[in-house]
């Protein structure tokens, strides 16, 4: 692993490096990306990076330096062997006083290139109890304040499962933790759209653009009598659901096995799509 952080290097990356007093650590005042790497090289760059930059705006944060982001990417990549890998981003407020209230301090960058195990072939879902707020102030923001993911996915824990599904306040099928929700019904191939709250995936715009699919604000409720259904995000790629709420469904059904395919020959054509 190794950790660039304001224009530095650590030669240890499990040192101290960020001031207690960060905004990012003191109340969750930040955005990420996470990036898939293969064979050393990251994945969609230009889409992570533009949607970094889109969310730090969305949060109110100074604007982001692509081409410092770039430069931190290649630096913390460089000379390791990463045939399989991630990439976090991390861009916060910085130094601020304690409270909700920001600073003057410059923006805190960090970058952190480690490898990554591969997901399993398909995973279970558990719908939680607890609605994603698409009218919220940080609707389709990837930011740091990941609590309520911490214990939605805790809670799929407790009930076998491996991923939670929110739905919103409107009662539709929303997203999972770090995961967007693509069903097949009536042999169509089918997502919430963006207006339902969910994060704009890079992964579920390139499933749309390289396979299709209607995106479709619809309750819950569909997906019992949907005939499969598959997550994506950077780190799954196209992940089959076994099951939901304790309902077994084929896994990886053949909508998933065709799409999975899909991926897998343009991921290799298209480094940066």
């Amino acid at each position: 692993m190794r950790v660039w952080i304001n224009g530095n290097l650590l030669t240890d990356p499990q040192a101290p490096a960020v001031t207690v007093s960060d905004h990012g650590f003191t109340v969750g005042d930040g955005v990420f990306e996470a990036i898939k790497v293969m064979d050393g090289q990251a994945f969609a760059l230009t889409r992570h990076v533009e949607r970094l930059a889109r969310s730090a705006k969305g949060l109110g944060l100074p604007p982001v330096d692509l081409d410092q982001v770039r430069g931190a990417v290649a630096e913390a990549l460089e000379g390791q062997d990463l045939p399989l890998g991630r990439i976090r981003i991390t861009y916060t407020g910085g130094v601020a006083p304690l409270g909700s209230g920001r600073g003057d301090a410059p923006a805190t960058l960090v970058v952190v290139a480690a490898s990554m195990d591969p997901y399993p072939p398909t995973t279970s879902l558990v719908t939680v109890p607890w609605p994603r707020n698409e009218r919220g102030a940080l609707a389709g923001l990837k930011t740091t304040s990941y609590a309520e993911n911490v214990v939605a996915l805790a809670h799929a824990a407790e009930k076998g499962a491996t991923e939670a599904l929110f739905g919103n306040l409107a009662g539709n099928i929303c997203e999972g933790t770090g995961s967007n929700l693509f069903y097949v019904v009536d042999g169509e191939l089918r997502t919430p759209t963006l207006a339902s709250g969910c994060l704009a995936g890079v992964t579920r715009a390139l499933v749309l653009e390289w396979y299709g699919g209607r995106e479709v604000d619809e309750p819950l409720s569909v997906l019992e009598g949907a005939s499969e259904m598959f997550l994506v995000s950077t780190t799954r790629d196209v992940q089959g659901v076994h099951q939901l709420d304790g309902r077994d469904y084929p896994a990886p059904g053949p909508v998933t096995k065709e799409v999975a395919e899909v991926w897998a020959r343009q991921e290799v054509a298209q480094l940066d799509p």
